[in-house]
């Protein structure tokens, strides 16, 4: 009886699980995760594309609340956030939204080859419609 004793001590030590890590799964998720990131990252892009004229004005400060963006094309289309408005609704879905909203700042962006009057007839819209807190969007201008 000693002898199947010992051995089976033998034969327990042997199968004893080793303390050590398996980085192995942990840096493949890891590597998914990072792959998945670099993916969808550009894709996060706010609005509608739009080529801003360049400008010597400071940036505005970060502000976590973000503000309501009204862009309008190089065809001249109205869009508010992503959605496109026509430029007669444009007003009505503002009022809309903003009794919502604590946020009351408007933002517009227009494609640099956009007329001057394009422009300034949706800012017309909207300051006759009571809204004050009306910023143009442009690119800052580097010396370029």
């Amino acid at each position: 009886m000693s002898i199947t004793l010992a051995a089976s001590r033998k034969a327990q030590r042997r199968r004893r699980p080793k303390p050590e890590i398996n980085v192995t799964p942990l840096v493949d998720v890891m590597l998914v995760l990072l792959i998945i990131f670099m993916v969808s990252a550009p894709m996060l892009n706010v609005g509608v594309v739009v080529n801003l004229p360049t400008t010597q004005a400071e940036p505005l400060p970060f502000d976590p609340d973000i503000p309501l963006m009204i862009s309008v094309n190089k065809d001249g289309k109205l869009f508010l956030q992503k959605a496109e408005v026509p430029a007669d609704q444009i007003v009505p879905k503002l009022k809309a939204i903003m009794a919502n909203r604590d946020n009351d700042r408007i933002y517009v962006r227009a494609d640099a080859e956009v007329p001057y009057g394009m422009v300034a007839m949706v800012m017309g819209q909207l300051s006759a419609a009571g809204f004050a807190r009306v910023g143009l969007v442009t690119r800052p201008d580097h010396g370029e």
